[in-house]
């Protein structure tokens, strides 16, 4: 038996998704073209354009369908930057616990904003940093490895005092949380199909319509001039369907999924383990737990071979074997952050996983202790 516990790095998808997918794989045409084929063709990725953007709060016309969480986080962060240059806004401001596709602007120039203790960006830091100068602050709403919801409006509301733009990156929200893009103020948010039980290789952009970042890379701009490239019609009605039935009894499923994290997270500390998602307001499908006296990997290593697949935290960190940048920012020792563990759930997540997980996790612990 096997239990399938990395729903934060991709997630099954949903039969709705995989039936929208087939439905449309053969569909013939060019959804730029003028011809017949391609107005149909254009009608359903205008349909699947509205349907996502009837469950996350946004205008379809907000929608800019990318190839998935990380071009969205790429375009908000390289072409808003770029787009707000020649308003003499050079700076781009990130949290310390981004995804590596927001953190990499650090890379590029971008300044980073700290993090506190319980993993929750240090808001007062913050707005002491945000200023005229400021094109562009990137906080995103659920950290990808611990689970722990950011503090986005006072970040979020000192940015737009200063006139820089906000960009969030909810990747982890779809499905789990709620998600109200007009309702939440910000200027632009990631989400990411396969996250929420759709495929890989689609996501989204949501862009407020007084925004319009620069396009990273060149092309015929279809994507209202901000991103390039010939729609896949099928992915983007297999991504609104996983959305819409991704959303449909949201409450439901953050209570069960809820009651499932609370197992998890009571057999992590049977075993000593601290449970780094605890320490602030978190989402319900993400558990981070620390095993002192062992790695990580070590652990992983023999979850596996139970049939328990679980993993260190990112998903794009996969093979890097070194300690969690998250766990760091978070003022942890190289070693703690080693030795840190990511459980994650979704949809097809059954009480019967956590039972494996419940059975096989003591004995996992103990022998990656003594191999230590």
């Amino acid at each position: 038996m096997s239990a399938y516990l990395d729903h934060a790095a991709t997630s099954p998808m949903r039969p709705e998704a995989i039936e929208a997918l087939g439905a449309h794989l053969s569909l013939v045409g060019n959804p730029s073209a003028l011809h017949v084929a391609g107005q149909r063709a254009r009608r359903v990725l205008e349909e699947a354009r509205e349907e996502l953007a009837s469950v996350v709060g946004a205008a379809p016309g907000e929608v800019v369908f990318t190839s998935g969480g990380s071009e969205a986080d790429s375009i908000a962060l390289i072409g808003g930057t770029s787009a707000r240059a020649g308003e003499g806004r050079g700076r781009c401001l990130v949290s310390a616990i981004e995804h590596p596709a927001v953190l990499g602007m650090a890379g590029r120039g971008a300044e980073v904003l700290p993090v506190r203790a319980e993993g929750v960006v240090d808001v007062e830091r913050a707005l002491q940093m945000i200023d005229h100068r400021t094109a562009v602050v990137s906080v995103m709403t659920v950290n990808n490895e611990t689970g722990i919801c950011q503090p986005l409006e006072g970040v979020r509301a000192a940015a737009h005092e200063m006139g820089a733009w906000f960009h969030t990156d909810a990747v982890q929200s779809l499905g789990h949380l709620s998600v109200d893009f007009r309702a939440s103020e910000v200027d632009m948010m990631s989400l990411s199909a396969h996250k929420a039980g759709g495929p890989v290789g689609i996501g989204a952009l949501l862009v407020r319509r007084s925004v319009t970042p620069s396009m990273t890379g060149l092309g015929g701009g279809q994507e209202r001039a901000i991103r390039s490239g010939t729609a896949t019609v099928a992915l983007a009605a297999s991504f609104a369907a996983a959305a819409v039935a991704a959303t449909q009894s949201l409450a439901e499923e953050s209570d069960r999924l809820s009651g499932l994290q609370s197992r998890i997270m009571a057999a992590c500390r049977e075993l000593g383990a601290v449970v780094n998602t605890d320490l602030a307001e978190h989402a319900p499908h993400i558990t981070n737990a620390t095993f002192s006296g062992m790695r990580a990997d070590d652990l992983l290593f023999l979850l596996d071979q139970q049939g328990v697949f679980a993993s260190v935290g990112s998903a794009c960190r996969a093979g890097v074997h070194q300690p969690s940048e998250v766990l760091l920012a978070m003022g942890r020792t190289p070693e703690e952050a080693a030795a840190t563990v990511r459980f994650s759930t979704g949809h097809s997540t059954t009480d019967a996983d956590i039972e494996r997980l419940e059975q096989v996790l003591p004995e996992a612990v103990a022998r990656a202790r003594t191999a230590f």
